[in-house]
């Protein structure tokens, strides 16, 4: 996939063990694999993104398969759409959703996230894609060169995500439904108040192709619960007297409930 330079813009070429521009902008191939383009003026904290322990929890339990529902989901989705070309998963997180989506598609893979621990072990583990460090707000590739863009419980940025898909390109979009996980909900809090949740919502720019609703049920037992927390927004959330009730729970039976949103890009005439 062509990148460009997150200062100037410029075309980006690999050379040797980094990547350059034309305006002599250098960025090194870090020792796992991965490049970092996330300028000090791009970043909101010191260390944006997912912690190091928190991207090994995310690796530790989709492994156990819990989410492979979700992969071949994705993957159905874009065979329907007749999606094709490189693939770039924006909030990629430790790889496992693009590259198992990546081998069923046939495609290559550039994934991107903020979090430098993320890309990091993303790109120790899975080689043979390009991992990047960087915003979905700039992103650090060149106009039109993506042909399947996902985002997997993720930010949207409609201008960008259109910007960088190939006109005949689709954009799938994985967002948790309104139920999701009720049932780690409802060990963590005292209350669950249901709020409104847009799970299709209008994308300027782009035309909706399909929305599916996915669910299906799983258990997570012992240390996989604490992980399963890890991945979500309720990490954040949790009081001291949730996570006790937290660490009490020995096995989890609980619901995913997601929705599987594929767009394609409009264009003005």
């Amino acid at each position: 996939m062509e990148l460009i330079c997150p200062i100037c813009g410029s075309t980006l070429h690999r050379e040797g063990k980094s990547w350059c521009c034309e305006r002599a902008h250098s960025f090194d191939i870090a020792r796992q694999g991965y490049v970092n383009l996330l300028p000090v003026q791009q970043k909101h904290s010191l260390h944006p993104g997912d912690t190091r322990e928190q991207v090994l929890s995310r690796r530790s339990f989709l492994e156990t398969g819990a989410y492979a529902p979700i992969v071949r989901g994705v993957c159905e989705a874009a065979q329907r759409a007749d999606g094709h070309g490189e693939i770039l998963d924006v909030g990629c997180g430790e790889g496992y959703y693009g590259t198992k989506a990546a081998q069923v598609l046939g495609s290559s893979l550039t994934g991107l996230d903020i979090s430098k621990e993320a890309v990091r072990c993303a790109a120790a583990k899975y080689k043979d894609a390009t991992w990047i460090c960087g915003t979905a707000s700039h992103l650090p590739v060149a106009d039109h060169a993506a042909g399947v863009l996902m985002s997997m419980f993720a930010l949207t940025m409609p201008e960008e995500f259109h910007r960088v898909l190939k006109k005949d390109g689709i954009f799938i979009q994985v967002l948790a439904a309104q139920d999701h996980l009720m049932g780690l909900k409802s060990i963590i809090y005292p209350e669950i108040l249901l709020k409104e949740k847009d799970s299709v919502p209008e994308l300027p720019g782009f035309a909706l192709v399909e929305s599916k609703p996915l669910s299906f049920e799983f258990t997570a037992q012992g240390e996989q619960i604490r992980n399963l927390l890890s991945m979500t927004p309720h990490f954040w959330r949790i009081s001291a007297e949730g996570a006790a009730r937290l660490e009490q729970t020995t096995v989890l039976h609980d619901r995913a409930s997601v929705v599987i949103n594929v767009y394609r890009p409009e264009y003005t005439l």
